[in-house]
């Protein structure tokens, strides 16, 4: 699809100076960098996701600008970019399905590493007295981690995306280069990680946000966010499972709707037809009226009955 959306040489067309992309690089680079930009990601968040530096981003988010997709914003001393109208219409393009309107936010997640043998404790974390163990916390390439008497925890930072399964996977990767370094700094081995419980999955719907200012409203599945500030008005899905069901509804819907107008049409179709055994029925009467009529003996005049009689006497 992004061969398609570039076209066969390799360029952003309709500027007077092109900008010349890699097929490969298009997959693996300006695409996902596109969709982190699409959701509000900045250019350092945007590099711990995947694992780049920041000036590969930016090296990347320059070339984008060049090109007419992103252009560069300005907030509060920080940088962030936004898509133009040519670089939505060319990641739709690319992706081949048109995005729902809803963004998920994946917070709180939290990835624990098993110690399987001890290394060296960082000097340089701040301790904190538990019941009877002590936690060390800090940073390990930008992002908060955690080290318990028998884990490393690795704190992900809240992640957009248009699809829970995306921020997972997202969420998983960026935790695994960081226990990658912490085992590489400090000399410990470590188990598969694994999320912890307690991540929350939440979306924005306008009918949620309604509906929040007036009741509670909760399932076994998921819940309305009633807290104020950016988390107002969301759906908290508290399961993966429960936010892809989510977001199949409106398929689902379609669906529902097929077979409700096709349910319409068949009963369209049942009163026509009844019309039609009215109808016939109506006909069938009046010619069983016809056949009555004809089968009954015709009355003759009292002379002619007289002389049958007589003629039988004779």
């Amino acid at each position: 699809m992004a061969e398609h959306a570039l076209g066969r040489s390799k360029n952003f067309c309709g500027l007077k100076s092109k900008v010349k992309f890699d097929f490969t690089t298009v997959r693996t680079r300006v695409i996902p960098i596109l969709k982190r930009v699409e959701v509000g990601d900045y250019p350092a968040k945007i590099g711990r996701v995947y694992g780049w530096s920041k000036q590969h981003v930016s090296y990347y988010l320059k070339k984008l600008q060049k090109a007419g997709l992103v252009r560069r914003k300005v907030r509060s001393r920080a940088v962030f970019y936004e898509l133009t109208e040519r670089g939505q219409n060319f990641l739709s393009r690319c992706e081949g399905v048109v995005f729902g309107s809803g963004v998920y936010r994946l917070h709180k997640c939290q990835v624990r590493f098993g110690v399987v043998a001890e290394g060296l404790l960082p000097a340089d974390f701040r301790r904190v007295e538990m019941t009877n163990w002590t936690a060390l916390l800090g940073l390990e390439q930008g992002v908060h981690v955690r080290r318990t008497s028998r884990s490393w925890i690795v704190h992900v930072e809240t992640l957009y995306g248009r699809h829970p399964g995306e921020l997972f996977t997202l969420a998983k990767n960026l935790a695994d280069r960081v226990a990658r370094s912490l085992m590489q700094k400090y000399g410990c081995r470590l188990t598969e990680g694994e999320v912890c419980r307690g991540y929350e999955l939440a979306v924005d719907d306008p009918v949620a946000q309604l509906l929040s200012r007036y009741f509670t409203v909760s399932t076994g599945k998921r819940k309305m966010d009633h807290s104020p500030g950016e988390d107002e008005g969301e759906i908290d899905h508290l399961s993966r499972d429960a936010a892809v069901e989510y977001l199949q509804m409106p398929e689902r819907l379609k669906g529902l709707e097929g077979k409700v107008d096709a349910l319409a049409s068949n009963l369209e179709d049942v009163r026509r037809l009844e019309d039609k055994v009215d109808s016939l029925a109506a006909e069938l009467h009046e010619l069983f009226s016809a056949l009555r009529q004809l089968t009954q003996a015709p009355l003759l005049p009292d002379d002619i009955v007289n002389r049958k009689n007589m003629s039988y006497m004779a």
